[in-house]
Parts: structure tokens; C-alpha cells; sequence
């Protein structure tokens, strides 16, 4: 509790991350942290810019304990579905964290540090550092809001998973009634979640290699992504 009558009691900056890692992102505020260590919020304004401050200090703090593994004999395609898997696990395992990464990134060093490890990655694979930094950008984003939603579904779960199963079922209850889609939807492979995320990540990520390959300018690419577009 705070100290009564006496000196007001300090917090150092460890003291915020430890607290914060143990609220986790989800319940990460600057009231929830200074409870926890028995402060006022005035005592971690000093070392935190509001809120903004504290996301990523606690955020940063977590990001920095992600190591990506590069096998050397991966291709291209195969690499980056494997950075964005490593990605997608190291997320799950710390909820909260893709509501953190979705608003900006890098928002500090552990984010940068990860950029420019994956950018060294696809340099050494034959991209000049700019088209790197263009292609890992979107297979993280990619990633990171599968993976959001991933995490938006376990949570609805947890809070009344009687509940979702009941419109998982009125979903499906709806497809059966309908002429034109019932038969195949109903022929369609059941697919497990962590497969389905897999399929698409691959499909996504052939599609972007294929418009931004080794040695094509990235203005050169989005020129041709913007044609594409032009009148819709």
C-alpha cells in the first residue's frame, strides 16, 4: 500500500515492466500498474510518458525476448512463412500483444531490432534493403491481424463459449437453408484453425513475392499494384 504520513513511496523502471508484464497487455493501464506496486499514478508519470509510454515500455520489454530462427537452406517463400509462424506463436503466447503491435510498428527497439533482422534476411536472399523492409512490413501486418483475430475468438471463448457455439451453429443452420450455397459449403474440407491460418499465410505471402520479387523497384511495384486498381 502507499506510504501513509511519510515519504511518498518510488517506483523504479523495472518495477513498472515487472508489474506491467504481470497485468499482461490486456489489463495494461497506468491506475492497474500503480495499484499493483502501491503508488500513485503521479509516482510513474516520472518515469512514463501516460499511457502511450507505459504500452511501450511493457511492450517492448516483451518483444525483446523473440528471437527469430533463419534456416540458410529455406527459400524465399518457405523463410517467410516461417517468420511470420514464429510471429503468430510468439503473440498467442502473450495476449494483448497484437492489439499493441496492430497500432504501430516499431514503436521502440525491440520492434526494430525484429525489422532489422528479418530485412538482413531477405537481403541476404537477394532484396535491396528497401524492398525488404516493404515485404516483411506486409507479411507482418499480415500476421499480426490474423493472429488479432485468432485471439478475439479464444477470448469470446473464454467468456461464454456456450454462447459462440450456439451462433457457430445458426451459421451454419443459415448455409444449409440457402439454394445456392448449402451443397458447397457443405462439401468444403474441415480445416483446423492453425491449418487454415497456414494455407492463407501461404497463399498471401506467394501473392507478394510474385508482385515483389528479388531486384524489382518497389516503385516499380506499386505502379503496377495501383493499375490494377485504377477505377474501382
Amino acid at each position: 500500500m502507499p506510504n501513509i504520513g511519510g515519504r511518498p513511496a518510488t517506483v523504479a523502471v523495472d518495477d513498472i515492466v515487472r508489474a506491467g508484464r504481470e497485468l499482461g497487455m490486456r489489463r495494461l493501464s497506468v491506475k492497474a500498474v500503480a495499484v499493483r506496486l502501491g503508488v500513485t499514478a503521479t509516482a510513474l508519470y516520472r518515469h512514463v510518458d501516460g499511457r502511450w509510454g507505459l504500452e511501450r515500455l511493457v511492450g517492448e520489454s516483451i518483444l525483446a525476448e523473440l528471437r527469430l530462427a533463419d534456416d540458410p537452406r529455406h527459400g524465399l517463400e518457405r523463410h517467410l512463412l516461417s517468420f511470420a509462424l514464429q510471429m503468430r506463436a510468439f503473440i498467442l503466447e502473450h495476449p494483448g500483444l497484437a492489439g499493441y503491435l496492430q497500432l504501430l510498428f516499431p514503436r521502440g527497439d525491440g520492434g526494430q531490432r525484429l525489422l532489422n533482422v528479418e530485412v538482413d534476411a531477405l537481403v541476404r536472399r537477394g532484396y535491396e534493403p528497401g524492398a525488404a523492409i516493404v515485404l516483411s512490413g506486409a507479411v507482418a501486418s499480415m500476421t499480426i491481424a490474423m493472429t488479432a483475430s485468432e485471439e478475439n475468438s479464444a477470448a469470446a471463448e473464454e467468456a461464454d463459449g456456450d454462447g459462440l457455439d450456439r451462433e457457430r451453429q445458426a451459421v451454419r443452420d443459415r448455409l444449409s437453408r440457402d439454394d445456392r450455397l448449402a451443397g458447397p459449403s457443405a462439401a468444403l474440407p474441415q480445416v483446423p484453425r492453425p491449418e487454415y491460418v497456414r494455407l492463407l499465410l501461404t497463399a498471401s505471402i506467394r501473392g507478394l513475392v510474385e508482385s515483389c520479387p528479388p531486384g524489382r523497384p518497389v516503385a516499380e511495384m506499386v505502379a503496377d499494384l495501383a493499375a490494377t486498381g485504377e477505377g474501382l
